[in-house]
């Protein structure tokens, strides 16, 4: 049965209305005159300026939020109800694909400047607890563990840490560096799409569907152990390799290509492969089950379907709808802090678990309440572990606007923009009421 074409949603960043600056070049004869009236009807209104896409605003506070959820819980089934590093970087993908209207070199320098200090910041203060706490260079790789340490102030490789430090009786666990370096996959990931990305949208506007499907393609020979990368090369690669797919696509909504693909056809092809996904995620189970982080191929099929999906239906909000304003403050606010957020949050989860210990010296905390106190423990460390990123927000957040040049802000949730905003109207307000004042003094 056939229906209505669609109209393409506008490109994130480009919800106010105005059209995209290649949209004139795109049809042939376009010119920028237009036949006037017999009737002048005076100059024209002013151009709405392109505001945030605050659905993909959503988007991406929910993932984080899943996040540390499942850092938390670790619950397996999280990973398919919300594959949160594929919307990640899918968002991520169509953010730099908009940029891409600049010359590449600069926005990937802008980029790479948004991004380090950030880094830094963590590293500073991570790298010396694990040295103090003893951690050092392996027996013969003075030189080269050095020099490995640098990937914590340009992560294009895996940056290195020990497996444990301490005792398991200690302020915290002795897998606290594992812990605390882990996110930083996600950065080095970041990185390397960044850096690929001039190369990636070209190929995507001269192969749309070979330069869309290549990761995936690249993540079935890995997955599969056709071919096998030792070490952290294999991991990198695979990690780039299984959210390529979901990093193009979103290029490829942000260019509009996405919204030329039939509805019906590109839900059905992502049902397909979400449902390929977990079949082989079932016959090739991970440590922990059917936990999808731990199942590329599976991760890459069923995030890249996910996406699509997300994508197809997406709606174009300058504000958020109905019951979700609401949240309107914590979806600015961790969006203005996501590098903050992710870096963190799991370093913040593990310093949770000094504080609920705590309660166990309680005089009550016998019997019944200790019982409850260890059955709910998990609750207790995502319900502490909020203020914590809370503080940490406010002591390190403001780097993130130092990196994009911005001034810095403790707790940017969105307020001071409506301060600004109110600011700025009673301004117009009072030249308007001082031209009408002028006016019939003239007319006197």
């Amino acid at each position: 049965m056939s229906r209505a074409p669609r109209t393409p949603p506008p490109p994130y960043g480009n919800v106010g209305g105005a059209p995209p600056p290649h949209a004139a070049a795109a049809r042939p004869g376009a010119t920028d005159t237009a036949p006037l009236s017999r009737r002048d009807p005076g100059p024209p209104s002013a151009p709405t300026r392109p505001g945030r896409d605050r659905y993909l605003d959503l988007l991406r506070c929910l993932a984080l939020v899943r996040v540390v959820f499942y850092h938390v819980f670790g619950y397996a089934w999280l990973s398919v109800v919300f594959p949160s590093m594929g919307v990640m970087f899918a968002l991520a993908g169509s953010l730099m694909a908009r940029s891409l209207a600049r010359p590449a070199l600069g926005v990937i320098r802008g980029r790479l400047r948004r991004l380090l200090p950030p880094v830094w910041v963590f590293a500073a203060l991570v790298v010396p607890m694990m040295l103090y706490a003893g951690w050092r260079a392996p027996r013969g790789e003075a030189l080269g563990w050095w020099l490995r340490l640098a990937a914590y102030l340009v992560p294009v490789g895996a940056p290195p840490y020990p497996g444990g430090l301490g005792s398991e009786s200690g302020w915290l666990e002795s897998a606290w560096p594992d812990e605390a370096a882990g996110p930083l996959w996600y950065i080095r990931a970041y990185l390397w799409f960044v850096i690929a990305s001039p190369l990636l949208l070209r190929a995507l506007r001269r192969l749309p569907w070979a330069t869309l499907l290549a990761p995936l393609a690249l993540t079935a020979l890995l997955g599969t152990s056709l071919v096998t990368l030792p070490g952290e090369t294999g991991l990198a690669v695979t990690d780039f390799a299984q959210y390529g797919s979901c990093w193009v696509l979103g290029m490829a909504y942000q260019e509009g290509m996405l919204a030329k693909v039939p509805r019906y056809l590109a839900v059905s092809l992502s049902a397909f492969l979400m449902a390929l996904g977990l079949w082989w995620a079932a016959g090739h189970p991970g440590e922990d089950g059917l936990d999808l982080n731990d199942i590329p191929l599976a991760q890459a099929l069923w995030s890249f379907g996910f996406v699509v999906i997300l994508l197809q239906y997406a709606p174009s909000w300058r504000r958020l709808p109905g019951r979700l304003a609401r949240f309107d403050r914590f979806v600015t606010l961790s969006n203005n802090r996501a590098v903050t957020i992710y870096l963190w949050h799991n370093l913040l989860i593990m310093a949770t678990v000094p504080v609920i210990d705590l309660a166990w010296r309680l005089p009550f905390a016998d019997g019944a309440v200790g019982t409850l106190l260890g059955e709910t423990y998990s609750f207790w460390m995502f319900l502490l572990v909020w203020p914590l990123i809370a503080l940490v927000i406010v002591l390190v957040g403001w780097v993130e606007d130092l990196a994009a040049r911005r001034r810095p802000r403790l707790w940017p949730d969105g307020r001071d923009k409506g301060r600004d905003k109110r600011r700025d109207e009673g301004r117009d307000e009072g030249r308007g009421a001082g031209r009408e004042e002028r006016a019939r003094e003239a007319r006197d």
